[in-house]
């Protein structure tokens, strides 16, 4: 595998795989909010459109894709001018792989919690800065993997 497509391949994996996770976390929350909204519904109690904001949680961690993937080219640019090595091209193929597989997953699990949520709020109408803070925690997992994939990648292959 030529250096080069090992860049391509771990650029792809960070956004790909991120927005994989947001896909299938916004999927999760979303038809779980459909189904408190029809049991509002059939009970005559009004559906609280602050639901949303459990379904739309998970779409921030393609954000931080797109970020780790800008990083990792911008860190190949920058190591190009003196000619990128295997290892460095394999270590940025890994930070985009892993990175994006870990943001991808933070954005599959906070779309879990975002389902019970909304199903906890439709059912009670109670608890929405409760669980907006549940769903910041799994925030900061895809934040801490973005941020500390993109300093090491820095420090491994360019050295600064």
């Amino acid at each position: 595998m030529t250096p080069e497509l090992a860049v391509a391949i771990g650029y792809a994996s960070a956004i790909a795989l991120s927005a994989f996770g947001s896909a299938i976390g916004t999927g999760m929350a979303g038809l779980t909010t459909i189904g408190a909204g029809k049991r509002c519904f059939l009970q005559q109690k009004p559906f609280p459109f602050i639901t949303m904001a459990f379904v739309g949680a998970p779409l921030t961690q393609t954000i931080y894709g797109f970020l780790l993937m800008n990083a990792i080219l911008g860190i190949a640019a920058k190591a190009g001018a003196d000619g990128l090595g295997e290892a460095a091209a394999y270590s940025l193929m890994s930070g985009g792989f892993f990175g994006g597989l870990a943001i991808g997953m933070a954005a599959i699990m906070q779309g879990r919690a975002g389902a019970a949520a909304s199903d906890a709020l439709a059912e009670t109408g109670k608890g929405f800065v409760n669980f907006m803070m549940i769903l910041g925690v799994i925030e900061s997992v895809a934040l801490f993997v973005m941020i500390f994939i993109i300093v090491t990648l820095n420090k491994l292959v360019v050295g600064g």
